[in-house]
């Protein structure tokens, strides 16, 4: 048994795969901190402890994210973009064509080849509004886990508007609805869409090529998911675990 590992450093987390071929053995994440390698270490020690494994078993790391250059063990260093292409494409089948990636700090959009090569990206150069970090704010804020966004979005009974491409100004903004009386259900309807709305910008005009999938903690958000096939006009898929795509991608690039 060749195994091989994908870490994906991010600004919010530090996500870990741990892959047989195409085949995802463990995964895990922890908070982002001071000491990534020693935390990435960590979670590596403990899929192999998991697994009854051994370190001389493992065949590689290759590593993504904010933090790459952080972990002096790599293997290999992959930028976000490729590994992204590579998990995503790898684990829809060969379906994926457009990639909207919500990562901790930034948005991207990757457009694929029909053989998964990256074509084409484009990236956010606003401020966090729109990204995960601004979701864990706004979860905060509204006292309810990230996981819970999709049903409060669907109960929502008033169509609210949140302008601010600024998380801080995007702060205010909710503390303000929330002191005028709005309910969460229709705040956290007003954020999906604002979401989308900013995606849908940085796409531009163009309508997305092909299926279309969405990663990142975020993706977890299943109102994002219905905010977003209303303003692309097309379907929206999400992978399971999709926080892990990019940490999978990465563990995949040590297969070339």
């Amino acid at each position: 048994m060749t195994l091989r590992i994908g870490l994906d450093l991010g600004s919010t987390a530090i996500k870990m795969v741990l892959a047989e071929g195409g085949d995802t053995l463990w995964r895990a994440q922890t908070a982002t901190a001071p000491g990534q390698e020693f935390l990435a270490q960590r979670l590596i020690g403990e899929a192999l402890r998991g697994l009854g494994l051994g370190p001389e078993q493992v065949g590689g790391v290759a590593v993504t994210g904010y933090g790459k250059k952080l972990f002096a063990a790599a293997t290999k260093n992959i930028d976000e973009i490729t590994a992204n292409a590579a998990g995503v494409f790898k684990l829809s089948g060969g379906r994926a064509r457009t990639v909207i990636n919500i990562g901790g700090q930034d948005v991207k959009i990757i457009a694929l080849t029909p053989d998964g090569r990256v074509d084409d990206f484009r990236m956010n150069d606003k401020c966090a509004a729109g990204t995960g970090r601004f979701f864990e704010l706004a979860a905060r804020l509204l006292d309810a886990p990230l996981g819970d966004f999709g049903a409060l979005s669907r109960a929502a009974q008033n169509d609210l508007e949140l302008n601010s491409t600024c998380v801080v100004f995007a702060e205010s903004e909710i503390v303000s609805l929330l002191a005028r009386g709005a309910g969460r259900e229709d705040v956290v309807r007003a954020l999906n869409v604002s979401v989308a709305r900013r995606v849908a910008a940085l796409m531009g005009r163009a309508r997305p090529e092909g299926p279309v999938y969405l990663d990142g903690g975020p993706a977890r958000n299943g109102g994002l998911v219905e905010a977003l096939e209303e303003e692309l006009m097309a379907e929206v898929t999400v992978l399971e675990e999709p926080q892990f795509t990019v940490a999978f991608g990465a563990a995949l690039s040590l297969e070339e």
